[in-house]
């Protein structure tokens, strides 16, 4: 959970918002025309993952590793290329506005380059594709940034694909704009 979100609203209220918001981010993903696994933590969780998924479609659900950031994105990639995908993209679940074209055209991206990135309006990125496996690329992060990420990429000499970028709920303000909370102030509520 965002801690600064938390932190305007309180944890129930904050645990509510980013349920929402996953909820929508998944079903708005799902679709054909490539598989959908949804990462979770922590591991013992799968049955409440599953019921809040509930009728969203077909989903994949796969406990994510205890450890950093990078190596739980890296871990995702390295097991999805071993499987036999020729491309791979991974989404975040903090920004209401990714939906399926987007996904799409980040596929249809990965045709001609090695690397795509949704940027957040804060550097962040709600999504990453690759055409083949990278760990260089993604190593160490602490979260994924979309300037380190396209340093890297063209210091290993990636063709790059940015996507449009688009705001995060990280923030009371964000999910006021996303529609998730109501307009009146929630400081200190819970």
């Amino acid at each position: 959970m965002k801690s600064r979100l938390a932190e305007d609203v309180g944890p129930s209220v904050a645990a509510e918002v980013y349920w929402q918001i996953g909820r929508r981010v998944i079903a708005q993903v799902t679709g054909s025309g490539y598989r959908t696994a949804v990462w979770f933590t922590p591991s013992g969780e799968g049955r409440f993952v599953r019921e809040w998924l509930e009728g969203l479609g077909s989903l994949e659900l796969r406990p994510q590793p205890p450890g950093p950031f990078s190596d739980r994105l890296s871990l995702a990639f390295s097991r999805y290329f071993a499987e036999g995908a020729r491309r791979a993209v991974i989404v975040g679940i903090n920004c209401p506005g990714v939906d399926r074209r987007l996904v799409a055209d980040a596929f249809s991206a990965l045709t001609t380059q090695d690397v795509v990135v949704g940027p957040t309006a804060s550097g962040q990125c709600y999504l990453v594709g690759l055409r083949e496996p990278q760990p260089a690329l993604l190593r160490g992060l602490p979260t994924a940034f979309v300037q380190q990420i396209a340093r890297r990429a063209s210091a290993a000499q990636l063709r790059v694909r940015l996507l449009r970028p688009l705001r995060a709920v990280t923030t009371a303000q964000d999910a006021r704009l996303a529609g998730l909370l109501e307009s009146r102030p929630t400081m200190g509520q819970d």
